[in-house]
Protein backbone atom coordinates (compact mmCIF):
# COMPACT_ATOMS: atom_id res chain seq x y z
CA UNK A 1 0.00 0.00 0.00
CA UNK A 2 3.02 2.31 -0.22
CA UNK A 3 3.86 2.05 -3.91
CA UNK A 4 2.13 5.32 -4.77
CA UNK A 5 3.83 7.20 -1.95
CA UNK A 6 7.28 5.91 -2.94
CA UNK A 7 6.90 6.86 -6.60
CA UNK A 8 5.37 10.22 -5.67
CA UNK A 9 8.48 11.13 -3.69
CA UNK A 10 10.80 9.98 -6.44
CA UNK A 11 8.80 12.14 -8.87
CA UNK A 12 9.17 15.15 -6.56
CA UNK A 13 12.96 14.80 -6.63
CA UNK A 14 12.90 14.16 -10.38
CA UNK A 15 10.95 17.41 -10.84
CA UNK A 16 13.74 19.39 -9.13
CA UNK A 17 16.41 17.71 -11.23
CA UNK A 18 14.45 18.32 -14.45
CA UNK A 19 13.58 21.94 -13.69
CA UNK A 20 16.70 23.34 -12.01
CA UNK A 21 19.24 20.54 -12.18
CA UNK A 22 19.65 19.99 -8.45
CA UNK A 23 17.75 19.32 -5.22
CA UNK A 24 18.04 22.09 -2.59
CA UNK A 25 18.68 19.62 0.27
CA UNK A 26 20.20 16.17 0.60
CA UNK A 27 17.51 13.49 0.30
CA UNK A 28 17.83 9.87 1.42
CA UNK A 29 15.33 7.20 0.38
CA UNK A 30 14.81 4.20 2.65
CA UNK A 31 12.58 1.46 1.20
CA UNK A 32 11.93 -1.72 3.20
CA UNK A 33 9.62 -4.54 2.10
CA UNK A 34 8.88 -6.45 5.30
CA UNK A 35 6.61 -4.02 7.15
CA UNK A 36 3.54 -6.25 6.78
CA UNK A 37 5.31 -9.08 8.62
CA UNK A 38 6.69 -6.89 11.40
CA UNK A 39 9.97 -5.72 9.80
CA UNK A 40 12.01 -8.47 11.51
CA UNK A 41 15.34 -7.41 9.97
CA UNK A 42 14.96 -3.64 10.24
CA UNK A 43 16.06 -3.09 13.85
CA UNK A 44 19.51 -4.70 13.47
CA UNK A 45 20.03 -2.85 10.18
CA UNK A 46 19.26 0.50 11.81
CA UNK A 47 21.54 -0.28 14.76
CA UNK A 48 24.41 -1.16 12.40
CA UNK A 49 23.97 1.83 10.05
CA UNK A 50 23.15 4.79 12.28
CA UNK A 51 25.64 7.05 10.54
CA UNK A 52 24.29 6.17 7.09
CA UNK A 53 20.72 6.87 8.23
CA UNK A 54 21.38 10.20 9.97
CA UNK A 55 18.90 12.90 8.95
CA UNK A 56 17.49 16.21 10.17
CA UNK A 57 13.89 15.15 9.49
CA UNK A 58 11.91 12.43 7.78
CA UNK A 59 8.66 11.66 5.94
CA UNK A 60 7.00 8.37 6.93
CA UNK A 61 5.17 6.03 4.61
CA UNK A 62 1.42 6.73 4.58
CA UNK A 63 -1.16 9.48 4.41
CA UNK A 64 -3.48 11.36 2.12
CA UNK A 65 -6.67 13.37 2.33
CA UNK A 66 -9.94 12.93 4.20
CA UNK A 67 -13.50 12.87 2.82
CA UNK A 68 -13.41 16.66 2.40
CA UNK A 69 -10.07 16.72 0.61
CA UNK A 70 -8.19 18.10 3.63
CA UNK A 71 -4.58 16.94 3.93
CA UNK A 72 -3.99 14.60 6.86
CA UNK A 73 -0.70 14.79 8.76
CA UNK A 74 0.21 11.99 11.17
CA UNK A 75 2.82 12.47 13.89
CA UNK A 76 3.12 9.00 15.39
CA UNK A 77 2.20 5.34 15.60
CA UNK A 78 1.20 3.02 18.41
CA UNK A 79 3.44 0.15 19.36
CA UNK A 80 2.35 -3.46 19.32
CA UNK A 81 2.98 -6.77 21.05
CA UNK A 82 1.56 -9.73 19.09
CA UNK A 83 1.38 -13.04 20.93
CA UNK A 84 -0.23 -16.44 20.67
CA UNK A 85 -1.54 -18.21 23.76
CA UNK A 86 -1.44 -21.99 23.58
CA UNK A 87 -2.99 -24.62 25.83
CA UNK A 88 -2.58 -28.40 25.70
CA UNK A 89 -4.52 -30.61 28.10
CA UNK A 90 -4.43 -34.12 26.58
CA UNK A 91 -2.34 -35.99 24.03
CA UNK A 92 -5.25 -36.26 21.58
CA UNK A 93 -8.82 -35.01 21.15
CA UNK A 94 -11.31 -37.04 23.17
CA UNK A 95 -15.00 -37.94 22.91
CA UNK A 96 -17.00 -35.24 24.67
CA UNK A 97 -18.66 -37.84 26.88
CA UNK A 98 -15.38 -37.81 28.82
CA UNK A 99 -15.97 -34.18 29.87
CA UNK A 100 -16.81 -34.98 33.53
CA UNK A 101 -13.30 -36.37 34.15
CA UNK A 102 -11.01 -35.05 31.36
CA UNK A 103 -9.80 -31.40 31.19
CA UNK A 104 -10.93 -29.31 28.21
CA UNK A 105 -8.27 -27.13 26.55
CA UNK A 106 -10.86 -24.77 25.09
CA UNK A 107 -12.37 -23.99 28.48
CA UNK A 108 -8.91 -23.59 29.98
CA UNK A 109 -8.02 -20.98 27.37
CA UNK A 110 -11.38 -19.20 27.75
CA UNK A 111 -10.81 -18.83 31.49
CA UNK A 112 -7.32 -17.46 30.89
CA UNK A 113 -8.58 -15.00 28.29
CA UNK A 114 -11.37 -13.89 30.59
CA UNK A 115 -8.76 -12.69 33.09
CA UNK A 116 -7.16 -10.28 30.62
CA UNK A 117 -9.91 -7.72 30.05
CA UNK A 118 -13.03 -6.45 31.77
CA UNK A 119 -16.39 -6.00 30.08
CA UNK A 120 -15.91 -2.23 30.06
CA UNK A 121 -12.72 -2.64 27.97
CA UNK A 122 -10.07 -2.10 30.64
CA UNK A 123 -7.01 -4.34 30.39
CA UNK A 124 -6.62 -6.23 33.68
CA UNK A 125 -2.93 -7.17 33.42
CA UNK A 126 -1.32 -5.70 36.53
CA UNK A 127 0.81 -2.66 35.73
CA UNK A 128 -0.41 -2.46 32.14
CA UNK A 129 -1.14 1.28 32.37
CA UNK A 130 1.75 2.23 34.69
CA UNK A 131 3.94 3.82 32.00
CA UNK A 132 1.21 5.44 29.89
CA UNK A 133 1.97 9.14 29.35
CA UNK A 134 -0.93 11.56 29.54
CA UNK A 135 -1.63 13.58 26.36
CA UNK A 136 -0.36 17.14 26.26
CA UNK A 137 -2.65 20.13 26.08
CA UNK A 138 -1.66 20.67 22.43
CA UNK A 139 -2.46 17.04 21.56
CA UNK A 140 -5.90 17.35 23.11
CA UNK A 141 -6.50 20.54 21.13
CA UNK A 142 -5.55 18.72 17.91
CA UNK A 143 -7.96 15.90 18.75
CA UNK A 144 -10.77 18.42 19.29
CA UNK A 145 -10.26 19.59 15.69
CA UNK A 146 -10.20 16.14 14.02
CA UNK A 147 -13.39 15.68 11.94
CA UNK A 148 -13.71 11.91 12.38
CA UNK A 149 -16.27 10.43 9.89
CA UNK A 150 -18.32 8.61 12.50
CA UNK A 151 -21.40 7.95 10.41
CA UNK A 152 -19.43 6.64 7.43
CA UNK A 153 -17.45 4.26 9.64
CA UNK A 154 -20.54 2.97 11.41
CA UNK A 155 -22.27 2.43 8.07
CA UNK A 156 -19.28 0.57 6.64
CA UNK A 157 -19.07 -1.69 9.70
CA UNK A 158 -22.82 -2.19 10.13
CA UNK A 159 -22.78 -0.61 13.60
CA UNK A 160 -25.49 1.39 15.32
CA UNK A 161 -23.00 2.84 17.79
CA UNK A 162 -19.38 2.57 18.92
CA UNK A 163 -18.33 0.97 22.19
CA UNK A 164 -19.59 2.84 25.26
CA UNK A 165 -21.63 5.01 22.87
CA UNK A 166 -18.50 7.11 22.28
CA UNK A 167 -18.76 10.04 19.93
CA UNK A 168 -17.00 13.30 19.06
CA UNK A 169 -13.62 14.19 20.53
CA UNK A 170 -13.88 11.50 23.21
CA UNK A 171 -14.22 8.85 20.48
CA UNK A 172 -11.12 10.13 18.66
CA UNK A 173 -9.17 10.43 21.91
CA UNK A 174 -10.00 6.82 22.81
CA UNK A 175 -9.14 5.54 19.34
CA UNK A 176 -5.77 7.30 19.14
CA UNK A 177 -4.54 7.37 22.74
CA UNK A 178 -5.86 4.24 24.48
CA UNK A 179 -3.77 1.05 24.62
CA UNK A 180 -5.67 -2.12 23.78
CA UNK A 181 -5.84 -5.90 24.18
CA UNK A 182 -7.52 -7.57 21.20
CA UNK A 183 -8.32 -11.21 20.49
CA UNK A 184 -7.48 -11.51 16.79
CA UNK A 185 -8.36 -15.18 16.36
CA UNK A 186 -9.33 -18.38 18.19
CA UNK A 187 -9.02 -22.05 17.30
CA UNK A 188 -9.87 -25.26 19.14
CA UNK A 189 -11.71 -28.53 18.62
CA UNK A 190 -14.09 -29.14 15.74
CA UNK A 191 -15.10 -26.06 13.69
CA UNK A 192 -16.41 -27.69 10.49
CA UNK A 193 -19.98 -28.06 9.28
CA UNK A 194 -22.49 -29.94 11.37
CA UNK A 195 -21.77 -31.51 14.73
CA UNK A 196 -18.93 -33.57 16.09
CA UNK A 197 -18.80 -34.33 19.81
CA UNK A 198 -15.19 -33.51 20.58
CA UNK A 199 -13.37 -32.63 23.77
CA UNK A 200 -10.43 -30.56 22.47
CA UNK A 201 -6.89 -31.44 23.44
CA UNK A 202 -5.47 -28.07 22.37
CA UNK A 203 -6.60 -24.46 22.05
CA UNK A 204 -4.96 -21.28 20.84
CA UNK A 205 -5.69 -17.57 20.63
CA UNK A 206 -3.85 -14.83 18.78
CA UNK A 207 -3.78 -11.53 20.66
CA UNK A 208 -2.38 -8.11 19.96
CA UNK A 209 -1.69 -5.38 22.47
CA UNK A 210 -1.58 -1.90 20.89
CA UNK A 211 0.71 0.24 23.00
CA UNK A 212 1.12 3.98 23.57
CA UNK A 213 4.06 6.04 24.87
CA UNK A 214 5.86 5.03 27.13
CA UNK A 215 4.74 1.40 27.20
CA UNK A 216 7.41 -1.10 26.12
CA UNK A 217 6.49 -4.41 24.47
CA UNK A 218 9.04 -6.46 26.42
CA UNK A 219 7.78 -5.05 29.71
CA UNK A 220 4.17 -5.80 28.76
CA UNK A 221 5.18 -9.36 27.82
CA UNK A 222 6.78 -9.81 31.23
CA UNK A 223 3.67 -8.46 32.97
CA UNK A 224 1.43 -10.74 30.90
CA UNK A 225 3.46 -13.80 31.98
CA UNK A 226 3.31 -12.72 35.61
CA UNK A 227 -0.44 -12.06 35.34
CA UNK A 228 -1.17 -15.55 34.01
CA UNK A 229 1.12 -17.28 36.50
CA UNK A 230 -0.40 -15.42 39.44
CA UNK A 231 -3.83 -16.78 38.47
CA UNK A 232 -2.70 -20.35 38.09
CA UNK A 233 -2.32 -20.28 34.29
CA UNK A 234 1.38 -21.11 34.31
CA UNK A 235 0.57 -23.93 31.86
CA UNK A 236 -0.56 -21.40 29.22
CA UNK A 237 2.28 -21.00 26.73
CA UNK A 238 3.05 -17.56 25.28
CA UNK A 239 4.51 -17.48 21.78
CA UNK A 240 5.71 -14.05 20.63
CA UNK A 241 5.09 -13.24 16.95
CA UNK A 242 6.40 -9.68 16.92
CA UNK A 243 6.65 -6.36 18.70
CA UNK A 244 7.16 -2.68 17.91
CA UNK A 245 7.55 0.26 20.26
CA UNK A 246 5.28 3.34 20.10
CA UNK A 247 6.68 6.61 18.77
CA UNK A 248 5.54 10.13 18.01
CA UNK A 249 6.90 13.57 17.18
CA UNK A 250 5.61 16.59 19.15
CA UNK A 251 3.49 18.99 17.11
CA UNK A 252 5.65 21.85 18.42
CA UNK A 253 8.67 20.59 16.41
CA UNK A 254 9.82 23.09 13.76
CA UNK A 255 9.68 20.42 11.05
CA UNK A 256 6.08 19.54 11.91
CA UNK A 257 5.08 23.19 11.65
CA UNK A 258 6.89 23.48 8.31
CA UNK A 259 4.95 20.49 6.93
CA UNK A 260 1.63 21.88 8.18
CA UNK A 261 2.25 25.23 6.47
CA UNK A 262 3.35 23.52 3.25
CA UNK A 263 0.30 21.25 3.20
CA UNK A 264 -2.15 24.09 3.72
CA UNK A 265 -0.54 26.12 0.94
CA UNK A 266 -0.50 23.22 -1.54
CA UNK A 267 -4.02 21.94 -0.80
CA UNK A 268 -5.51 25.35 0.00
CA UNK A 269 -7.34 23.74 2.91
CA UNK A 270 -6.74 23.47 6.63
CA UNK A 271 -4.61 20.45 7.49
CA UNK A 272 -5.94 17.82 9.90
CA UNK A 273 -3.13 16.91 12.28
CA UNK A 274 -3.24 13.59 14.13
CA UNK A 275 -0.93 13.45 17.18
CA UNK A 276 -0.62 9.71 16.52
CA UNK A 277 -2.27 6.86 14.65
CA UNK A 278 -4.33 3.94 15.94
CA UNK A 279 -2.10 1.67 13.84
CA UNK A 280 1.45 0.45 14.33
CA UNK A 281 4.73 0.31 12.43
CA UNK A 282 8.51 0.49 12.92
CA UNK A 283 8.52 4.28 13.17
CA UNK A 284 10.23 4.07 16.57
CA UNK A 285 13.50 3.00 14.95
CA UNK A 286 13.75 6.36 13.21
CA UNK A 287 12.10 8.54 15.85
CA UNK A 288 13.29 6.92 19.10
CA UNK A 289 16.54 5.24 18.08
CA UNK A 290 17.86 7.71 15.50
CA UNK A 291 16.14 10.76 17.03
CA UNK A 292 14.70 12.02 13.73
CA UNK A 293 11.53 14.20 13.77
CA UNK A 294 9.06 12.25 11.62
CA UNK A 295 5.73 13.08 10.01
CA UNK A 296 3.57 11.01 7.68
CA UNK A 297 1.82 12.37 4.59
CA UNK A 298 0.84 10.68 1.36
CA UNK A 299 -1.30 10.30 -1.74
CA UNK A 300 -4.21 8.16 -0.52
CA UNK A 301 -7.85 8.94 0.18
CA UNK A 302 -10.49 7.24 2.40
CA UNK A 303 -11.70 4.89 -0.36
CA UNK A 304 -8.25 3.80 -1.58
CA UNK A 305 -9.07 0.26 -0.36
CA UNK A 306 -5.68 -0.31 1.23
CA UNK A 307 -4.92 -4.04 1.61
CA UNK A 308 -8.03 -4.92 -0.41
CA UNK A 309 -8.83 -5.81 -4.04
CA UNK A 310 -8.62 -2.79 -6.38
CA UNK A 311 -6.32 -0.87 -4.07
CA UNK A 312 -5.85 2.46 -5.82
CA UNK A 313 -5.24 6.18 -5.65
CA UNK A 314 -6.68 9.10 -7.60
CA UNK A 315 -4.55 11.08 -10.03
CA UNK A 316 -5.46 14.41 -8.43
CA UNK A 317 -4.31 13.14 -5.02
CA UNK A 318 -1.08 11.85 -6.53
CA UNK A 319 -0.33 15.22 -8.10
CA UNK A 320 -1.10 17.16 -4.91
CA UNK A 321 0.87 14.70 -2.79
CA UNK A 322 3.86 15.03 -5.11
CA UNK A 323 3.61 18.82 -4.99
CA UNK A 324 3.54 18.66 -1.20
CA UNK A 325 6.77 16.66 -1.06
CA UNK A 326 8.37 19.14 -3.48
CA UNK A 327 7.16 22.04 -1.37
CA UNK A 328 8.56 20.49 1.81
CA UNK A 329 11.93 19.98 0.12
CA UNK A 330 11.88 23.56 -1.19
CA UNK A 331 10.97 25.02 2.21
CA UNK A 332 13.68 22.97 3.92
CA UNK A 333 16.17 24.33 1.42
CA UNK A 334 15.04 27.89 2.09
CA UNK A 335 15.33 27.29 5.85
CA UNK A 336 18.89 26.03 5.47
CA UNK A 337 19.88 29.06 3.36
CA UNK A 338 18.55 31.39 6.05
CA UNK A 339 20.47 29.52 8.75
CA UNK A 340 23.65 29.68 6.66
Amino acid sequence: DNKGNIISRIHAVWAFLSAIGEVPVNVKFFVEGEEEIGSPHLAPFVEEHKELLKADCGIWEFGGVDHEGRPNIWLGLKGILYVELRVRETAVDTHSSMAPIVPNAAWRLVWALNSLKSEDGRVLVEGFYDDVVKPTRMELELIERIPYPEEEVKKDLGLESFLKDLTGAELVKTLLLEPTCTICGLNSGYTGEGSKTVLPSTAMAKIDFRLVPNQRPKEILKKLREHLDKRGFNDVEIVVHGFLEPAKTPVEEDFVQLVIRAAEEVYQKEAVVYPTSAGSGPLYLFRNVLGIPMVSVGVGYPLSRAHAPNEHIRIKDYLLGTKLIARIISDLGARERIRA
